[in-house]
């Protein structure tokens, strides 16, 4: 795959994989969660004090190794897997390994997927032994099911919820996008397991994720932001959640979130299993690790200092200002010659993209563009129509710079 970056003065570039540099964000006007109506978000949410001795106890260790798992060197050295702590489970090689309820393999034979991938294969029996974990893996790995399918075995052990009970298991993310997508896999699964789930987000309607909520949810799958006005609310709780899973870990804080998470996991029982996945491993994020994971095991997919699909042969063409539109539009008319020619370009302010859109539709290109102040529902119209490639150039800021999938 090929990834073309050009430089210069105004603010727009290419990109196909990638993270943003770390420390971009921190809660000013350039992506950071705004302050509540009452002052800092949370500020109303009081650190629960645990009594362990009366909590109930919960089970978290469902793991049984199958006789295949053997010799694991080869298979590991092979897909560049790395592993770091205590008492690590060897990888499973195959689906049949996991045990997963026949319910959960019906849905797999049914997509057609042929073995897991590394980050699947080291992370479920992490993750099914009740372990702390940090996955560090590029985007597309596989790591939504490495925790999802994992945490439907370990929601159909607890008991079952009574009303006004919130939800087993939390995934946190940094944008509705991919929070969007994980409910979409959560969706999928949890109709074959009766088990139910919500996605939680900010920028549409908190009516009917109430009324969701308030039904009663064995999965939550929530942005921040919106979570915090639901607890601060009183709209849920986080008394049941056993099972917490922090995704793009890096992208949130850079976002500006380390705030609203610390409240979040404030009000979740200590002894909780966490497992937290990132595509870069900073220093921020190994505290963030150390203060909410206990004993983790790391697994990094391919080399530590990892920011970006390895697999990707990224261009920079460094250029004057003036050069930067022809540049552009002779690189576009290459990448629209080809069968495969799905493009991506991201601008720095959400103004640029809009003016980049509007240009390149008057001069007959086919683009579409994508950022904060559109509607929900514009977005996941542009989306799709990049997905299925009816408008195959996308023009967007950082809202859809990570964490996207865009399959056929």
């Amino acid at each position: 795959m090929l990834s073309h970056l050009i430089l210069g003065c105004s603010p727009y570039y290419f990109r196909y994989g990638g993270a943003p540099r770390f420390g971009g964000g921190g809660g000013g006007s350039r992506g950071g969660p705004p302050q509540g109506k009452f002052g800092n978000p949370g500020e109303r949410l009081r650190k629960k004090h645990w009594n362990m001795d009366e909590l109930p106890k919960f089970e978290k260790n469902f793991y049984q190794e199958h006789p295949d798992v053997t010799q694991v060197e080869n298979y590991l050295r092979s897909k560049e897997v790395t592993v770091k702590g205590r008492d690590c489970p060897k990888p499973m090689m195959k689906f049949h390994e996991a045990n997963f309820p026949n319910y959960v393999m019906d849905v797999i034979a049914k997509q057609g997927w042929a073995e897991p991938t590394p980050i699947q294969a080291q992370g479920w029996p992490l993750a099914l032994s009740g372990k702390d974990m940090v996955g560090i893996a590029q985007t597309g790995s596989g790591k939504t099911l490495a925790y999802l399918l994992p945490a439907i075995v370990h929601i159909q052990h607890q008991p079952f919820l009574e009303h006004g009970d919130g939800p087993i298991c939390l995934v946190l993310a940094p944008t509705r996008e991919l929070a969007q997508q994980v409910q979409q896999v959560a969706a999928e699964y949890g109709r074959a397991s009766r088990l139910k789930s919500v996605c939680v987000y900010g920028g549409a309607p908190k009516g009917p994720q109430i009324r969701d909520l308030e039904r009663g949810v064995e999965i939550c799958i929530a942005t921040p932001g919106r979570l915090i006005d639901f607890l601060e609310a009183g709209k849920t709780n986080l008394r049941r959640c056993t099972y917490l899973v922090l995704d793009e870990a890096d992208r949130m804080l850079d976002m500006g979130f380390e705030p609203q998470i610390r409240k979040i996991v404030d009000q979740i029982r200590p002894d909780r299993q966490t497992l937290m996945w990132s595509a870069t491993w900073p220093k921020e994020v190994r505290q963030l690790a150390e203060d909410f994971l206990k004993q983790y095991v790391q697994i990094n997919v391919g080399a530590l200092q990892l920011s970006a699909n390895h697999n990707i042969l990224q261009i920079v063409d460094v250029c004057n200002d003036g050069e930067k539109d022809d540049k552009l539009l002779r690189l576009l008319e290459e990448i629209m010659s080809e069968k495969e020619n799905k493009t991506i370009i991201f601008t720095e302010t959400k103004r640029r993209c809009d003016e980049l859109t509007r240009r390149m539709r008057r001069d007959g290109w086919p683009a579409m563009g994508i950022h904060g102040d559109k509607s929900q529902q514009e977005r996941d119209w542009v989306l799709n129509e990049f997905k299925y490639g009816k408008a195959p150039i996308l023009i967007a800021t950082d809202v859809a710079s990570r964490g996207l999938v865009f399959l056929t």
